[in-house]
């Protein structure tokens, strides 16, 4: 979706003098955007890399809206027209700090997640924290910047923007980029059956069929026939990585007739958050988006099993989808076509102060092991009692709470390098890695925060680094290369091509 959008906003290039400004306003004005955020997540961008490059998130969401006379005609049922709109599909497209790969992770709909206090930024309507509740419900609690924060919580990943499209706009867009080649081992007919209602009624011969418009939007709406909502997400991902694919061949950023109603439909279909809501800010955005080379993009779903109290429903498999998150917040490439990174040589450190005695450091200990869970209740004060063991007498426990990925020891900056030692004594002695320790213009001394990937034990066990392309069993992942994917049919839906 994102390289067409990219696409279709070069044909900016184009436009000089009047005719080109005039053109350029139009498109500004078919843009509709709201703010990005709907709440607080307390994740923070990550920092810079050497080349000062920081990655770049994008939430897409498939509205599920039946708020319009199109989309009640492609969307199936009239019984939900008025009501608020459902995040029917949600993925986290990650771009790399060096712009040479792209990973994506979907959520199925009906995962259960804690859904934060939000606010809707274009009703104004407040709506409290809730627990236990399906992602897709996160878009009816305050629009899509509360499904930005609701994924902030969940991975602690910080999202730059989202975009948003509905059925109507999925059809519309389907159609300006033109037929896209998808693949089933068997002819498939999702329909009505005995046992379940509804399906999006997409049929097709077995092997492989070029979809657009309605066709296309049908393919990616099946999921009684493809079995559950992860082999949607596959689904999902064969059509967008086989969209690519396509416009990759087309050469599409050279036809400037192509490229002036790739840009119309698109300024038409897409809602965009604030920070992006300009033909020009979308422009910039999509230069950094179309060069990453097709054998460097991946798609994925997260894995998950059955919610205990509802086997309709999912939840993460907690393990599995730490390891993801947590290769999208180093900038890990989830596939392993590129070149090994380089690892950096030691350089000799100078020698600063020596710490001061344990006994003499006034040490605050702070809880943050609740982002995107509980916290764990009495933590400060266990690991208070650790460093008091040590012989860090005046380590404390504070009664606030910092949600916050990472163990870290802060010390005031002003403190320059008596502090950075004596940090650095609290992080020798839990064994923390160097890295923990931090300078804070705001700390008033030194603080420890116990962070969400501590939240057992007394001895700090530095996770395992990521390597590019080491995905969990189960993350159903997909390279854009990749030609020869077809998609199972659920036996009840199979079609003989009408040979019967």
């Amino acid at each position: 979706m994102f390289r067409a959008i990219a696409i279709s906003l070069s044909v900016l290039i184009l436009g000089t003098a009047t005719a080109g400004y005039l053109y350029y306003r139009h498109l500004n004005n078919n843009i509709r955007s709201s703010g990005r955020s709907g709440g607080e997540s307390g994740v923070k961008k990550a920092d810079p890399n050497a080349m000062g490059q920081t990655p770049l998130n994008i939430l897409l969401i498939g509205s599920d809206s039946r708020n319009s006379a199109a989309n009640v005609k492609l969307g199936g049922s009239r019984d939900s027209v008025g009501d608020k709109p459902r995040a029917d599909v949600q993925m986290l497209l990650h771009i790399s700090a060096d712009r040479k790969s792209s990973s994506l992770v979907s959520i199925p709909r009906d995962t259960i997640v804690k859904i934060p206090e939000c606010k809707d930024d274009e009703t104004g309507q407040s709506y409290a924290e809730t627990v236990d509740k399906p992602i897709n419900e996160s878009l009816q609690r305050g629009g899509p910047g509360c499904t930005l924060t609701t994924w902030e919580n969940l991975t602690g990943v910080y999202i730059d923007h989202w975009v948003m499209i509905d059925f109507a706009g999925v059809v519309a867009m389907a159609d300006a980029i033109g037929g896209v080649d998808v693949c089933v081992k068997t002819g498939v007919w999702d329909r009505s059956t005995r046992m379940v209602r509804g399906g999006s009624g997409l049929k097709l011969p077995a092997g492989t069929s070029t979809v657009k418009g309605e066709d296309a939007l049908k393919w990616l709406r099946t999921r009684h026939a493809f079995g559950n909502d992860q082999n949607r997400a596959k689904a999902q991902h064969m059509y967008m990585n086989s969209m690519l694919r396509t416009l990759k061949k087309q050469n599409a950023w050279s036809d400037a007739g192509r490229l002036m109603n790739l840009a119309e439909t698109a300024t038409k279909a897409l809602q965009v958050s604030d920070e992006i809501g300009s033909v020009k800010k979308l422009y910039d955005l999509s230069m950094q988006l179309k060069n990453v080379p097709i054998n460097r993009i991946t798609m994925t779903t997260i894995p998950t099993a059955e919610w205990s109290q509802d086997k309709d429903r999912l939840v993460p498999i907690e393990k599995s989808a730490d390891q993801m998150w947590q290769m999208l917040r180093d900038d890990v490439a989830f596939d392993k076509n590129g070149k090994p990174k380089a690892k950096a040589s030691a350089s000799a450190k100078p020698a600063g102060p020596p710490a001061a005695a344990p006994g003499t450091l006034d040490l605050t200990v702070v809880n943050g092991t609740g982002l995107g869970q509980a916290p764990r209740d009495g933590r400060a004060s266990e690991i208070a009692q650790v460093l008091n063991g040590k012989g860090f007498d005046l380590a404390k426990a504070s009664r606030t709470a910092e949600p916050r990925k990472e163990t870290v020891v802060h010390y005031a900056q002003e403190d320059s390098d008596q502090g950075k030692a004596d940090a650095a004594s609290v992080a020798k002695a839990l064994g923390l890695p160097e890295t923990a320790v931090k300078a804070d213009p705001k700390a008033g001394g030194l603080t420890l925060v116990v962070g969400a990937d501590w939240r057992d034990g007394t001895v700090y066990e530095a996770p395992k680094a990521a390597e590019a392309g080491d995905l969990p069993e189960g993350a159903d992942d997909l390279n854009a290369a990749d030609e020869g994917t077809c998609m199972d049919v659920y036996s009840v839906y199979r079609w003989d091509g009408g040979k019967s």
